[in-house]
């Protein structure tokens, strides 16, 4: 799963959804570009509840990655 955060989302903002997953227990990967941070989020994320993701500040969209 990869967590797209809206071109200019603070600190905090990030900070929040990254809180949300170590409390959900699940791992990611932060890749920081010039306009966009996106989170790689690493484990099962059949149990991730989006909408609660999708509602935290910052937060731009939230792609599912297919299983092979």
């Amino acid at each position: 799963m990869l967590i797209v955060m809206k071109k200019g989302a603070s600190e905090v903002q990030l900070r929040n959804v990254k809180q949300y997953l170590v409390d959900h227990d699940f791992d990611f990967h932060q890749s920081t570009g010039a306009n966009r941070t996106i989170i790689g989020v690493i484990g099962d994320t059949h149990s991730v509840d989006r909408g609660a993701l999708e509602k935290i500040a910052g937060v731009h969209v939230i792609f599912k990655i297919p299983e092979e």
